[in-house]
């Protein structure tokens, strides 16, 4: 089995249902297996404002994860049009790895949430692929071949799947977020396969 690291940062729940049906798709494609890894929450005063384990969820990535990893899948909410502070952070860490190119030829995607429709989904996904680029990542969307994406009144670009919680419960997915985010993972967890048959 080759693990697909599905990484996030999520602060009311958002994007971490996002992230678990992101995981459903991977582990959808036979030998793939998600590896679901979170990121703690920083702040401008102290250099991180949680726990080094988390008392729930998933582990915090560490770069070894994605080292280790097949490909990619990095999902954040929207902060004024780009990712989340905390995610920046742990990809500002990664630099060691950049220079040895561990990344490099790995499939990605990106995911992220909103609290409106026009919050800023689309620059937040583009956001976290220029990182990936610089990685020598091969950057996947979705097409428009996934009719949820011609379908959706709620979340979902070409870019990646996306979610916005108006004034639901933030892990009230839509059943056109949760295909698009299957999807995501389905795609990139397949690519990553074929590039190491």
């Amino acid at each position: 089995m080759a693990d697909i690291l599905v990484l996030y940062y999520s602060r009311n729940g958002a994007t971490e249902a996002l992230a678990r049906e992101v995981c459903k798709g991977v582990d959808a494609v036979e030998g793939m297996s998600a590896r679901l890894r979170t990121v703690p929450t920083v702040s401008a005063v102290t250099e991180a404002s949680e726990d080094a384990v988390p008392n729930s969820g998933p582990p915090y990535a560490t770069n070894s994860d994605l080292d280790e990893c097949a490909g990619l899948i990095m999902g954040s909410p929207s902060n004024f049009g780009n990712m989340a502070a905390s995610l920046k952070h742990f990809l500002d860490g990664t630099v060691g790895d950049w220079f040895r190119g561990v990344a490099v030829g790995k499939p990605a995607g990106v995911f992220a949430s909103t609290a409106s429709l026009h919050g800023g989904q689309e620059t937040t996904l583009l956001s976290m692929a220029i990182t990936l680029l610089h990685h020598g990542m091969i950057v996947v969307g979705l097409p428009y071949t996934e009719e949820a994406l011609s379908t959706t009144t709620t979340g979902g670009t070409p870019y990646g799947p996306t979610h916005v919680t108006w004034n639901r419960k933030p892990d009230s997915l839509s059943e056109e977020e949760k295909k698009l985010a299957q999807a995501l993972g389905r795609r990139v967890a397949d690519l990553a396969r074929r590039l190491e048959d």
